[in-house]
């Protein structure tokens, strides 16, 4: 859960939300011209939109259920813009040693007579056999994308959703908006001053304790994503890809970066990954930083916050 301080100046923030890309965005820009705001923000909203349709799953036309609808058979030449998507997508795998990962496995009867999978486990096996990003193959060359296994698919939920707030972001600048929040889900983007031209005053709370913030800090010209594991276990907890149960230990994670998308990309995988080796690998990374908290209410930090 995220919060913005607001402080009174000549200036005012003037918000709007919409349901986009399966989850609530709110986007607040500082003007003195309300109007104006609210023009500007019908064109971050076009650009999500348009984002949204680019990289939906549901969208039969997308380049991703192309390329889904193509695994295990053919490359498929993709547009500039999802192939770079990808292309990061897998950067980020291999930097997480692939706890993020945008490859998944559909469900699969058994050979034998279309008898179902037996038991969880094989099942399980089976589903972890299929995520697994280095059986995605990129052609730079020919921009071609090609899943080698049949039962592979691939989603950029996971990395989407950031990346349509820079995008909006970046809409936003080129029209001369120079300070704003964009808040969607548990992420949130800014960038400029907020009336009073100080920086924006970004608070991160414990998901699982409403209106209790574990961390302030004055931000600007970042993105902060929060994750959490809630209790008891549930299908919204974090899995581990690399055993495909739930991982403990680590309560939430709240990663500063650049962008929404390395942000937002950034905090699922250090659950798997746990305390020491999330933070060993933040830490070697420039212009980011993490806030970790485990499930005994513990506190950490990579070398760039201190709190």
């Amino acid at each position: 859960m995220l919060a913005v301080k607001n402080l009174t100046d000549t200036k005012t923030t003037f918000s709007r939300d919409a349901r986009l890309m399966g989850t609530g965005f709110d986007f607040k820009l500082v003007t003195d011209n309300p109007a104006w705001a609210l023009e500007r923000i019908e064109e971050a909203i076009a650009e999500i939109s348009r984002i949204e349709k680019l990289l939906s799953t549901f969208n039969e036309d997308s380049s991703i259920s192309q390329i889904n609808r193509n695994a295990g058979v053919a490359p498929v030449r993709v547009d500039a813009e999802t192939y770079r998507l990808i292309d990061r997508a897998l950067q980020i795998s291999t930097l997480t040693y692939g706890t993020f990962d945008i490859a998944y496995g559909i469900p699969q009867n058994e050979e034998d007579g279309g008898v179902a999978v037996a038991t969880k486990t094989k099942s399980l096996k089976k589903k972890i056999s299929l995520t697994n990003y280095t059986n995605i193959v990129l052609n730079e060359t020919k921009q071609t994308v090609f899943l080698k296994n049949k039962a592979m698919r691939i989603s950029l939920s996971a990395i989407g959703r950031g990346y349509a707030a820079d995008r909006a972001k970046v809409v936003l600048q080129m029209q001369g908006v120079s300070s704003g929040v964009i808040i969607f889900g548990s992420d949130m983007l800014t960038w400029g001053l907020q009336p009073g031209n100080t920086p924006w005053t970004i608070g991160a709370a414990d998901a699982c304790k409403v209106g209790e913030v574990y961390a302030q800090m004055d931000i600007s010209n970042m993105a902060l994503s929060t994750s959490y594991n809630a209790a008891p276990i549930n299908s919204n907890m974090q899995i581990n890809n690399a055993t495909g149960f739930p991982v403990s230990a680590i309560k939430s994670v709240s990663i500063l970066a650049p962008t929404a998308e390395m942000a937002g990309a950034m905090t699922a995988p250090m659950f798997s990954m746990g305390i020491n080796t999330a933070l060993y690998m933040v830490n070697k990374l420039n212009q980011i930083a993490c806030v970790v908290i485990d499930d005994h209410e513990r506190v950490y930090t990579s070398k760039h916050i201190q709190l």
